[in-house]
């Protein structure tokens, strides 16, 4: 395994699984961190934690399986297939149901001086959302029906 296979792998293990050591962020990434996801910027490491506690308190209990990681030849760039399984806590403004949850994602990172200095993320959000959305309108129906019967 090379070094930056093994930072991503380290992140993972040290920021997005149990106990979420946010103070990991500041051994791994580089102080002017930069991650691009889901049409947004977030600069800097303090705010990278930040961005990082959010999303663990929305995706209670988040736990990561890497599916496949690859890193190019120089060892400047890693590509990271992933699935993130948790419970949902209130994602997208949805009421929270605390109900298994799981999606799928690419990462791709830029990584100097030894540490990750950028990412790029693309999941399933879209289909989460749906799948969200899909089970409170059932929800709401069996309401309906159990309160007209």
């Amino acid at each position: 395994m090379d070094n930056a296979e093994r930072l991503i792998r380290d992140f993972f293990r040290r920021v997005w699984a149990p106990p979420h050591d946010l103070d990991a962020i500041d051994n791994l990434m580089t102080e002017d961190y930069r991650i691009t996801t889901a049409g947004s910027v977030v600069e800097g490491r303090e705010q990278f934690k930040a961005w990082v506690a959010s999303m663990q308190k929305l995706v209670g209990n988040a736990t990561n399986e890497h599916l496949e990681i690859f890193t190019n030849p120089a060892g400047d760039r890693v590509v990271s297939r992933w699935i993130t399984r948790g419970v949902h806590n209130g994602l997208f403004g949805i009421a929270p149901t605390q109900e298994p949850i799981e999606f799928t994602g690419i990462a791709i990172w830029r990584v100097e001086g030894g540490r990750l200095a950028e990412c790029w993320v693309e999941r399933s959000a879209l289909e989460l959302h749906n799948r969200l959305i899909e089970k409170n309108i059932r929800r709401f129906a069996d309401a309906v029906t159990r309160a007209s019967n």
